[in-house]
């Protein structure tokens, strides 16, 4: 007697093997896209606080800049002076940009994004002097401590700050030999794009 051949079982598990490969598939295709999501979900979430912004007008480039945010919770921008971003999302903060240059900007478009460094430089009397960035938020006598210090002849007493606020630059002049000696209260916060200019000694041969 010949042995009898059972096929019944093999169409059913090649079907199962099928189904299998094709979730599998499917499965491994779509992570990326639910990781996307989650990411863009996050910056979208992103309150803005002690943060350095970056704020950009395609079409306007003369407007962009790079701020970081003050203790007050506050900018200043050209031709709008003062902005409270303190608390907002970039999302917002780019809904309420583009109402206060709504009579500015032909095209309608400005990013806001978050970023985790800023830019200043320092001139004069200091050991590395030029452009420094630095990640956190710096006083004038900590900026001038990143381009190596003071040198030997600096004039700490007549220390000038360069700032751009809106479309003029003020010059703020600063003691920082009265607060070395912790003879004089208060912090001069730098932010991104000032000219730090420490001045030599006036010596008399």
């Amino acid at each position: 007697m010949k042995p009898t051949l059972n096929f019944t079982s093999r169409p059913s598990h090649v079907l199962s093997v099928v189904a299998f490969l094709l979730g599998l598939f499917a499965a491994t295709s779509l992570a990326p896209i639910a990781v996307a999501q989650t990411d863009e979900t996050q910056e979208a979430a992103a309150i803005i606080g002690g943060d350095v912004l970056s704020i950009s007008f395609p079409a306007a480039r003369d407007l962009n800049t790079s701020q970081k945010v003050r203790r007050d919770g506050r900018i200043t921008l050209p031709l709008v002076g003062e902005v409270v971003v303190e608390g907002l999302t970039p999302k917002e903060l780019e809904t309420a940009l583009l109402a206060l240059y709504d009579k500015q900007l032909v095209t309608k478009e400005v990013s806001v994004s978050i970023t985790s460094s800023y830019t200043f430089y320092v001139n004069g009397a200091v050991l590395r002097a030029g452009k420094q960035v630095s990640d956190r938020s710096l006083t004038a006598l900590e900026a001038i401590m990143e381009a190596g210090g003071p040198s030997p002849s600096a004039n700490l007493k007549k220390v000038t700050v360069l700032r751009r606020e809106g479309e003029d630059f003020k010059l703020h002049k600063l003691n920082l030999k009265e607060v070395l000696l912790g003879k004089k209260k208060g912090i001069f916060q730098i932010q991104p794009s000032d000219i730090i200019n420490v001045p030599e000694k006036f010596v008399i041969f």
